[in-house]
């Protein structure tokens, strides 16, 4: 059957509030919008890709600047319904020279109230590639079980699954991200993770040989490790480990 979507994500999209210098002494800043789900299908539409993005949208001030924001980057947002709560929002500053500063506001938001009756398996079946991470399943108990339902439904109609944990102790904990990264690995194909967040915190494991060979275990085809130490990133691909150089290393 042919597929008319290269990829669908699933996640949350947040009110991005910035500025280029200390939250304290900013008297501006700029509205944009984010969320790791969200930019993954921004860049992939970028790039010539048809996307769809799976979310709840709040019925607040700022719903229909994000619903046409994404209608102009060329997203699919058929699979988009609203909720009666407000977006999520972040603060976030770049001060010169300065370690950047970060505060979320994203408890009882809209996209929290993902649930299994917003995942179609028509709409999962119509694509290649169905992404999701583990801050979408860190939302709610309803978004985690309707990530692992889509990756279900995926499976179930050949369509590949690639997962990202992007673990962050401001969203979760540990044990908690080990409990969703359990629940969804045996039905992931392709896996992301971060050797600084992601393997110390979920996997406890050191070694990136270890790492591999766990992961394949597991049943996971390509492996996808970043780290900043070595300024690059590790891909494990049928036994095979290869390194390879980023072009910007602040991108990890």
């Amino acid at each position: 059957m042919e597929k008319n979507l290269d990829i669908i994500t699933i996640g949350e999209s947040l009110i991005e509030l910035s500025s280029d210098t200390h939250l304290s002494e900013a008297d501006c800043l700029k509205k944009y919008y984010g969320g790791d789900a969200l930019a993954a299908a921004v860049a992939a539409a970028r790039e010539g890709s048809n996307v769809g993005f799976i979310t709840r949208v709040g019925e607040d001030v700022f719903k229909d600047y994000l619903v046409k924001s994404w209608k102009d980057e060329g997203l699919d947002i058929s699979q988009v319904k609203s909720a009666p709560d407000p977006n999520g929002v972040y603060f976030i500053a770049r001060p010169g020279g300065c370690k950047k500063e970060f505060a979320y506001y994203r408890k009882r938001i809209a996209p929290s109230r993902l649930s299994i009756d917003d995942i179609s398996e028509e709409y999962i079946s119509n694509s290649k590639v169905v992404y999701a991470s583990g801050v979408t399943q860190s939302l709610s108990i309803s978004a985690k079980e309707a990530v692992s339902a889509a990756f279900k439904f995926a499976k179930e109609n050949d369509v590949t699954t690639a997962y990202d944990p992007n673990y962050s102790s401001k969203i979760t904990t540990p044990e908690n991200a080990r409990e969703d990264f359990n629940s969804i690995i045996n039905n992931v194909d392709i896996l992301f993770m971060s050797a600084k967040y992601d393997t110390v915190n979920i996997l406890e494991i050191d070694s990136l040989e270890n790492i591999m060979k766990k992961i394949w275990d597991m049943g996971v085809s390509v492996i996808v490790i970043k780290d900043s130490n070595a300024g690059g990133y590790y891909t494990g691909y049928n036994g095979n480990i290869i390194f390879s150089e980023l072009y910007a290393q602040d991108l990890i």
